[in-house]
């Protein structure tokens, strides 16, 4: 067995190694991920007729209201949904239309 071949089986059994020890977490964040893109493609489809507050969409989307307010944070940070007019204490949000081309 030259060297090149022995090396390559230690990187392989290395990687094998790797990837027994992190399947969990690698689980555990792609279900993660499921989950957050579900929550968003909720809001915008409960966003989608017309703006509406924290609570309602909570509501709507069967949420809490933080995790719901988190989400809209993360969406107007990349400008997915936009403040709209306030509601007596809360402001509702609304969808921004995608750019076509963008």
């Amino acid at each position: 067995m030259s060297a090149e071949t022995g090396r390559k089986a230690e990187i392989k059994a290395m990687l094998k190694k790797l990837r027994a020890e992190r399947a969990t977490h690698l689980s555990e964040v792609q279900a993660r991920i499921k989950d957050t893109t579900a929550l968003r493609n909720k809001i915008k489809k409960a966003l989608k007729d017309s703006p509406q507050t924290v609570p309602f969409l909570a509501k709507a989307v069967g949420e809490t209201t933080d995790r719901v307010l988190w989400m809209l944070m993360e969406m107007r940070t990349y400008g997915m949904v936009a403040e709209d007019e306030q509601d007596g204490d809360y402001f509702k949000y609304r969808l921004v239309p995608v750019k076509k081309g963008a």
